[in-house]
């Protein structure tokens, strides 16, 4: 029998039977499947009209917009991956017209949270741009992650089905994934990680973030060994003065008079303010409770007389308390007219660093601010230089050295933790290694285009962020990289390297910041969270915690140690610069421009 005439034969004998639920739900599957193979011929069928991506978005946002409050931040959520692959397709297909007149009647409903990947997308004219495009081409190689409610998202399948919207329907299920959630809604800023790409998806971060990590402080370190001492002379002394107190009050009470009772007095109130000097201080050393971690990189020894200043500073600072409070100096750069990349002060802050769009380095030593100065100029590749003093000339005297050999503007630069050496990098892809004490360039590290380098807190290893997705650890003795961390999806716009030296920490436009092992290259941590691109990093003095800003003026903190955002903090309107940790009294603290 043929299948059209078992198809004809099989209602009938239903019918002439009396089974009425079989027939009728044998006429809804047929209706289904034939519903179904309609949708797939006509998602299959080649249509180049481009008036239906605008159709498309447009009915589903008014859907979205005309939603209850309660759900309508959830469903908001599909419009902008929509609206991104809508315009995409437009570009790709060769309607640049029209991909350019729904980018601006469209663009206004994600300004607010998406302006930075706006203005990117903005100037993409033709399917080259789509390839060339580091952004356009991560959006197009890996699909958004939305966080839904369960009764949003039975209600966007209810749209879909019943609008039959095609073009909505194909870019949901080609570029979407979607995480159902139970329970009720709840507001868009309680997580932020609701629209995200499956590449940056907290699923890759939990996989990474399994790996363990040794937060603590290096092993036998100089500053180690220095808490040790302090720690061992100050019980020592504080035995000595308990028992002088003790056997000077038996001899005053034993003479008994009206001063005995003053003389106690003092004597107890001296103890407690020895006692409470103590818990200040111990308080203050809060990263001697740190764990102690091994170095995995070789480490180059540290000479007697480096170790003797850095034993000399440490005992030479000062103890915060609430009577003897932080100070501070200011100093300002004056008349740059917006040619002022970077800056960065030596630790002991005696030199301050400037690098200029017009390729120059400037060094300015505090210690003779306000008197004239001589000013050198450097000019040299891979450790050649010509140094040329420029004393009493017609530009006259300066009160900075300048140091020249860059061809682009300076967007790093960097002193070693001895105030010794200098890095900076340009965009003309050269690191330049230079002296602070002969004033002359070294070595010219070749390799990437480059956006920030920062010296290990050791000196001798530097690490690089650039702009061709990578970060790369160099050592000063060699000028090939020793590392290249691979991995972000966009720009590396900065680096930081952890207390112990064992690890760096990457922030990248990509909105992720990514902990790499020194020793293997490896990604052990991966950071998700940020709304916008990533452009500052700092390190907690005890090496468990992180602070990272971002383009938008979010700082989040987090745990090395889990992975785990401790708290993110809001204030600045604009982007964060930079960032730098400070330990006062029991607290941590940090800074940000």
């Amino acid at each position: 029998m043929e299948d059209e005439e078992m198809e004809r034969k099989v209602p009938q004998y239903l019918h002439r039977k009396g089974f009425r639920l079989t027939e009728l739900a044998l006429q809804e599957e047929r209706n289904r499947l034939s519903t179904t193979s309609l949708s797939d011929v006509s998602l299959s069928r080649p249509d180049n009209d481009p008036a239906r991506y605008y159709d498309g978005y447009n009915k589903l946002r008014s859907w979205a917009y005309n939603s209850l409050d309660q759900y309508k931040d959830w469903k908001l959520r599909v419009l902008y991956p929509a609206f991104i692959h809508c315009f995409m397709d437009l570009v790709s297909e060769g309607h640049t017209l029209e991909a350019r007149a729904f980018f601006l009647k469209f663009r206004e409903d994600h300004e607010l949270m998406h302006s930075r990947d706006l203005q990117k997308l903005e100037g993409t004219l033709s399917p080259l741009h789509l390839e060339e495009m580091d952004l356009a081409r991560s959006l197009r190689e890996n699909k958004f992650r939305i966080k839904l409610c369960e009764y949003s998202y039975e209600l966007l399948l209810q749209y879909l089905q019943k609008t039959q919207a095609l073009v909505m329907l194909g870019i949901i299920n080609e570029r979407i994934i979607f995480e159902v959630s139970a329970g009720q809604p709840s507001l868009i800023s309680d997580d932020a990680d609701v629209v995200a790409l499956v590449g940056t998806s907290k699923d890759l971060a939990k996989q990474i973030n399994q790996k363990e990590v040794h937060w603590g402080l290096l092993e036998d370190s100089v500053e180690e060994r220095m808490e040790k001492a302090l720690s061992d002379s100050d019980r020592a002394e504080g035995e000595s003065k308990d028992a002088d107190a003790e056997d000077n009050n038996k001899k005053k009470s034993s003479e008994g008079g009206k001063q005995g009772g003053p003389l106690n007095k003092k004597l107890k109130k001296d103890k407690l303010v020895g006692a409470t000097g103590k818990n200040t201080k111990s308080e203050t050393s809060m990263i001697s409770a740190a764990p102690r971690v091994k170095p995995e990189l070789t480490l180059p020894a540290t000479p007697v007389e480096v170790e003797q200043s850095i034993l000399e500073d440490l005992r030479n600072r000062a103890q915060l308390n609430n009577l003897a409070l932080l100070s501070v100096s200011f100093y300002t750069f004056l008349n740059t007219h917006n040619g002022l990349n970077c800056s960065s002060i030596s630790n002991d802050g005696s030199l301050v660093v400037g690098g200029f769009s017009d390729s120059s380095v400037k060094v300015w030593d505090m210690a003779k601010i306000g008197q004239p100065a001589k000013t050198f100029s450097s000019q040299g590749e891979n450790g050649s230089s010509q140094d040329e003093r420029l004393s009493s000339t017609s530009e006259g005297k300066r009160p900075y050295t300048l140091f020249q050999g860059h061809s682009g503007p300076v967007y790093s630069a960097a002193f070693s933790p001895f105030g010794d050496f200098l890095l900076s990098s340009s965009s003309d892809s050269t690191i330049r290694l230079w002296t602070t004490k002969l004033n002359a360039n070294l070595v010219c590290y070749k390799g990437h285009n480059y956006w920030d380098v920062q010296f290990s807190p050791v000196s001798h290893y530097f690490a690089s962020a650039s702009h061709d997705r990578t970060a790369r650890i160099w050592s000063m003795d060699k000028i090939q990289p020793l590392r290249i961390m691979a991995g972000h999806l966009a720009d590396v716009d900065c680096v930081q390297w952890h207390v112990n030296c064992n690890y760096i920490a990457t922030g990248s436009s990509d909105k992720t910041v990514r902990l790499w092992d020194v020793q293997t290259g490896e990604c052990i941590r991966m950071f998700i969270g940020h709304r916008s691109m990533v452009l500052s990093l700092a390190m907690s003095p005890d090496g468990r915690y992180m602070a990272s800003g971002d383009e938008d003026g979010t700082i989040m903190m987090w745990d090395l140690s889990t992975g785990s955002c401790v708290s993110p903090l809001a204030g600045h309107n604009s982007c964060v610069w930079s960032l730098a940790f400070r330990i006062i009294l029991v607290k941590q603290f940090f800074l940000c421009l």
